[in-house]
């Protein structure tokens, strides 16, 4: 074996063992976005307590994935596909992580609800939106290790379909504020769920473009993160610590 090809074999070597972190970070990301829904439809306190743990392990991947990556551009200095590849691990390990924090958010507000009186049982709107991002998110990730563009585009554009659920849920939430104040916090509350969820499908989306961007080259032509900053800015969310 030549220099050249060990080095190349070194390299998607290193590579390989970077994206199985990806894909187990992505198993872990896609249980808790099950599970948090799951708290709080079944309202098991002990679960979603489960789920705010899990965060930890899923930040941890993080950092190992992005040292990894760090240190595979130092040593091999890959070109062309190669070098998008890396950077679009870094990228997917990052929306990853941001969609574990909105299901460790969402976690953290079942705790909080459990606390008010149910006066209406709307878990499974809230559960059906999540079942459908885990889903896009399933299928991101196929379509990441098969460097499938087309199923890339098909998550792309199932995301209108998450924003049209959320919207539902939105003015369904909005209906019973307007028909009692006593249902203003907890709608809030139900409301920031709904959004968190609305959002893991704007990351999911964002993973979809990486797929394109290292397969093809080419940058998929307009953002899909929302400009809605009501589950992110701490002055609107009302931030649980």
């Amino acid at each position: 074996m030549s220099e050249q090809q060990h080095i190349v074999s070194a390299f998607d070597r290193d590579l390989e063992a970077i994206q199985a972190h990806i894909m187990k970070m992505g198993g872990m990301v896609e249980a808790s976005i099950l599970d948090a829904a799951k708290s709080f439809d079944t309202r098991d306190v002990e679960l979603a307590t489960d789920v705010r743990a899990r965060d930890k392990a899923i930040d941890q991947l993080e950092i190992l994935i992005n040292d990894e990556a760090a240190k595979l551009l130092a040593l091999r200095s890959p070109t062309a596909i190669d070098l998008r590849l890396v950077l679009s691990v870094i990228k997917v390990a990052s929306n990853l992580e941001r969609i574990g924090d909105y299901s460790k958010n969402m976690a953290k507000r079942t705790t909080v609800l459990m606390e008010m009186p149910h006066v209406f049982d709307k878990g499974q709107g809230l559960r059906r939106l999540a079942r459908e991002v885990e889903l896009m998110l399933k299928d991101a990730l196929d379509a990441y290790v098969q460097r499938d563009v087309k199923l890339a585009e098909e998550v792309i554009q199932r995301d209108r379909d998450v924003d049209q659920m959320y919207s539902g849920l939105f003015r369904e939430y909005l209906s019973y504020m307007l028909e009692d104040p006593r249902n203003i916090t907890p709608c809030m509350h139900l409301h920031l769920m709904a959004k968190n969820i609305e959002r893991m499908g704007d990351h999911v989306t964002s993973i979809a473009e990486q797929v394109i961007y290292f397969t093809t080259g080419e940058r998929p032509q307009s953002p899909h993160l929302s400009s809605d900053k009501t589950s992110s800015d701490p002055n609107l969310s009302m931030k649980l610590e």
